[in-house]
Order: structure tokens, then sequence, then C-alpha cells
């Protein structure tokens, strides 16, 4: 967030930055679920749903888990949350009681964190070695009290995913220990050289938390979907009905009409695609060389020890002299992040080419100095 004001303050100076920092896609909702909005509102009122969601949109989520993953999904155990947020929420609060010790992997999503930590829970931080591409393995687990592990694949800030022996792996370690298991799936869908694997394609005994934000486009709108064993289902409702009665109706109705605009979607993909492979050939070009080429989402993590020893100031520096926002690895990995910083190629593939000419440029210059 501070790089973020960073940049709008210096855009409102008359400058233009090229932004690298921003976890978002470039594009919008698919034109073809706008579209469909416009029409519903002119007869909808648009009130209220059930705290569990459209009927229809569960029905469809499930759908999807047949096409994506051959997964036969039940949609009673589908359920519309607002956003990928209200899911990690729901999930912590159905799951853990006060002081429960939960383990996230480092470098991660910071939110899940301070979560665990708004709701009186202990979040564990998991050191990911560079060796297993920044992802947790049963290892990091030994010795630990835990009741509960959130993953992440693809995974923010990496990029990296966990393939189907990896993931069975950790479910089988997490449950071994008496401990509950969180897969959260937000970037699936943005994937390049391999499909990424669903939790639910090896238990139905977990809980995976996905969203509508980056494959579909639609951060603005939060709304996203968990899903739940069976029994959890009554349990999670009730929270669900308490904490926000439901999801945005408007929203989960353009989620609804998102879901079949396939073709644009898959333009957005081979956008993040293209500008992928510019990265990975950029960045090293320019003086970033240690980094875990992402799998899947569309960041890349890097390693930048031997330049800086304070992440914070070397943004700082990139976005003052580069015209270029990036992110600071320390909300990520609060030990490790003075060295890393995290790029981000979501935007159009001009942008991603024009911010790498700036990094080249900058790290030419800097050197020299």
């Amino acid at each position: 967030m501070d790089v973020m004001e960073g940049a709008r303050k210096a855009e409102e100076s008359g400058r233009h930055i090229i932004h690298m920092e921003v976890g978002q896609p470039g594009t919008g909702a698919p034109k073809g679920a706008a579209r469909a909005l416009s029409k519903a509102l002119e007869t909808d009122a648009l009130g209220y749903t059930v705290a569990l969601g459209l009927p229809a949109l569960r029905r469809r989520i499930a759908r999807m888990y047949g096409d994506w993953y051959n997964v036969d999904l039940n949609p009673d155990r589908v359920i519309i949350t607002p956003g990928s947020s209200g899911g990690f929420l729901l999930a912590f609060t159905a799951l853990f009681d006060s002081g429960d010790r939960v383990g996230v992997g480092a470098p991660g999503y910071p939110s899940y964190r301070q979560t665990i930590r708004a709701l009186g829970l202990v979040p564990v931080n998991l050191p990911t070695a560079p060796e297993n591409r920044l992802q947790p393995v049963p290892a990091d687990l030994a010795g630990l009290d835990l009741a509960g592990l959130m993953v992440a694949s693809p995974a923010n800030p990496t990029g990296t995913m966990l393939d189907r022996a990896a993931m069975s792996a950790l479910i089988d370690a997490t449950h071994g220990m008496g401990a509950s298991f969180i897969s959260d799936e937000i970037y699936h869908g943005i994937e390049y050289e391999a499909k990424a694997v669903t939790a639910l394609e090896l238990t139905d005994e977990v809980y995976v938390i996905n969203s509508f934000s980056k494959y579909f486009s639609m951060t603005g709108w939060r709304v996203g979907w968990m899903v739940v064993p069976e029994d959890q289902v009554r349990v999670v409702e009730r929270i669900a009905q308490n904490m926000f009665i439901c999801a945005s109706h408007a929203s989960q109705f353009v989620a609804l009409a998102a879901m079949d605009c396939d073709d644009e979607l898959q333009d957005n993909l081979a956008v993040y695609a293209a500008n992928r492979a510019l990265m990975l050939e950029g960045l090293p070009r320019a003086g970033f060389t240690n980094i875990a080429p992402p799998d899947g989402a569309f960041y890349v993590y890097a390693d930048v020890s031997d330049l800086t020893k304070d992440s914070r100031a070397f943004a700082a520096e990139i976005l003052d002299k580069a015209g270029v926002a990036v992110t600071p690895g320390l909300d990520f990995d609060p030990v490790r992040g003075a060295t890393t910083l995290r790029f981000s190629y979501a935007r159009a593939t001009a942008d991603i080419k024009e911010g790498l000419k700036r990094l080249a440029k900058f790290m030419a210059e800097r050197k020299s100095d």
C-alpha cells in the first residue's frame, strides 16, 4: 500500500509510472458479464441472496471443477464469499479456536498472517527453501504444534506451484498431525506450462478458497467462493449469515456470466504468458538474476541480496529514479524480505516492455556510479 501511495503521488506530480507493484489484472470484468448485469438492473432489485450464495452460481462453479479438474463436486459444498478475504475469515473462524497455531509459508500473502492474528490465533511462519521453489514441504512441519496449515498454489509472491505429489504429501502430513488443511487457489486458471492441482483432486477433507478476482479479472467486485467438507457447510453458513449476510448480489450475477466468457479470459491469459516471457528474459538482463521462474499467477519474486539489504529503500529508489513501482518483500517474509522484491506483470504488454527498459537503464546507471 505504501508503494502504491508513493506511485500515486508521483503520478499526481505529472510523472508517468510503470506499475509492477499491483497484484491485480489490468483488465476489468469480462465485457459480456458487464452487459448481462446492465440488463439485469432493469428488471431485478438485486436484494439479499441466501448466505450460501446464488444456487445457479454454486452449480456453475461445481461444474467448472468437473471441466477443469475432472472432480465431481456436490454444489451444496460451494459457498459464495465476499472475495477470497471473506473465505479466509470464514475458514479461520470455523476451523480454529483462540490461541490455535496456524502454519503459513514464508514468503506468503501477508493478509494470511494479519487475519489469523486479528482473530486471536497465532500465525507460525514456515521459512521455505529455494530448492523447494519457496513452497512448504512436510519437513517444515516437523516438531510444530499446529492446528492448521495454509498453502497457496500458485503462490503470491512467487508464482510457484505444488504438483500433485507435493500437494498430496503436505495434505497427508497436515492430517497426520490432526491439523486442518486450507488451500488458497485464487490464481488457478493463470498457469503456463502445467495445470494447477486443486486439493479437491486428492481429498474432500480440506477447505479450498478461490475468487473471481484474478483469472476472471473481477478484483473490485469482491466475490469469491470456498469449498468445504459436507459436514462443515452448516457451520460456515451460520457464520457467513452473521458476518456478511451474503456476498454482493450484483457481483454474484456478474461472476455467473463471467464464467462463460472463455474467449476474453483466454485472451487475458495470453497477455500474461507474453509478459512472463518478457520478464524472464528482461529481468536477468537488467541485473535481477536470482529468480524462481513462476509456474502461474503474474509475479516474479527476486532475491536481491547481492544488490541491497534494504528492499524498502531499494524499491523507493527504483520508483524515484526509474519511475517503476515494485514491491519490497518485507510484507511477504518478515525475516528475509529485506533482500527480496516482487515484480508484477499483470498490466499491458507495452507497460511491461517499457518497465523492463527503465529497469535496465536504472541498473546500468547504478552500477556505473
